[in-house]
């Protein structure tokens, strides 16, 4: 059984697009400042874990004295992630852990608002399987990107229960154990719910709860164009950046509304 999250618990950073179309949301980064985040982590000592050692120093495993430990993820799982930011990784000596919208395997994000001119297109089974043999690892975002909050308990089980299904049948046990909640949207229910499905390990909003099933993320932005992340910066800077993130996590739950409405139509 995993422990609660502590403050000693590495950091966790999530991105969503690198590169390609520009769109009128926030989650875009640019190539060169993804590399340049990238890269200055690798120089300055950082080391990006793999989902199963993140889940050992939950479970109470220490990291080596001095050791610059975080979890770089990506949420959504789309297809150009395999182009530049997987091989940029992997060149590095990095890893990373994507959650993906299993509905959606292979095929284009239909379940989002048109952010870009063109719907852009998710990783499909083949190209998961190629990367996680190279050390990276796929989690649940869900099936279909709901906000779970929203959905009464036999849709979030469904939700939740088709993901899991489909990453342990292609992908293998380690793929089941963990899950990102679409907007970081998610309580005590979707907590209980998540954990009596299998789920070990939930990733949520900035703050967490303090439970091995809501732990905190930070989200990287277009704004985030420094050296190092402001997610894994102290101080001032720090601070900011999670604040920053609490409130455009809040503004996200317009997407929401407007998917609610336009499928009603």
């Amino acid at each position: 059984m995993a422990r609660p999250a502590g403050p000693s618990t590495p950091p966790v950073l999530c991105y969503h697009r690198v590169g390609g179309p520009l769109e009128l949301g926030v989650t875009r980064v640019a190539r060169q400042v993804f590399a340049r985040h990238v890269n200055t982590l690798a120089r300055s000592g950082w080391r990006t874990l793999t989902l199963a050692q993140y889940a050992s120093r939950i479970g109470g495993t220490p990291a080596a004295a001095g050791e610059r430990e975080c979890l770089l993820t990506f949420d959504d799982g789309y297809a150009s992630l395999a182009d530049f930011a997987y091989p940029l990784l992997r060149d590095l000596g990095s890893v990373a852990t994507t959650f993906v919208v299993t509905d959606f395997v292979g095929q284009a994000n239909t379940w989002d608002v048109r952010y870009t001119w063109r719907r852009m297109m998710h990783l499909d089974w083949r190209a998961m399987e190629q990367w996680q043999a190279r050390g990276f690892a796929f989690a649940s975002h869900t099936a279909s990107h709901a906000r779970l909050t929203w959905l009464s308990d036999a849709r979030v089980t469904d939700e939740l229960a088709r993901s899991r299904d489909a990453l342990v049948c292609r992908l293998g046990a380690e793929a089941g154990r963990a899950l990102a909640y679409p907007f970081a949207a998610y309580d005590p229910r979707i907590e209980r719910l998540a954990g009596s499905l299998g789920y070990e390990l939930g990733f949520g909003g900035v703050r967490g709860t303090g439970s091995p099933l809501g732990l905190p993320r930070v989200p990287v932005y277009v704004w985030d164009v420094g050296r190092v992340p402001l997610g894994l910066r102290t101080g001032m800077w720090g601070q900011a950046a999670r604040l920053v993130a609490r409130v455009a996590n809040r503004c996200a739950i317009g997407t929401s509304v407007i998917r609610g409405v336009t499928r009603g139509n």
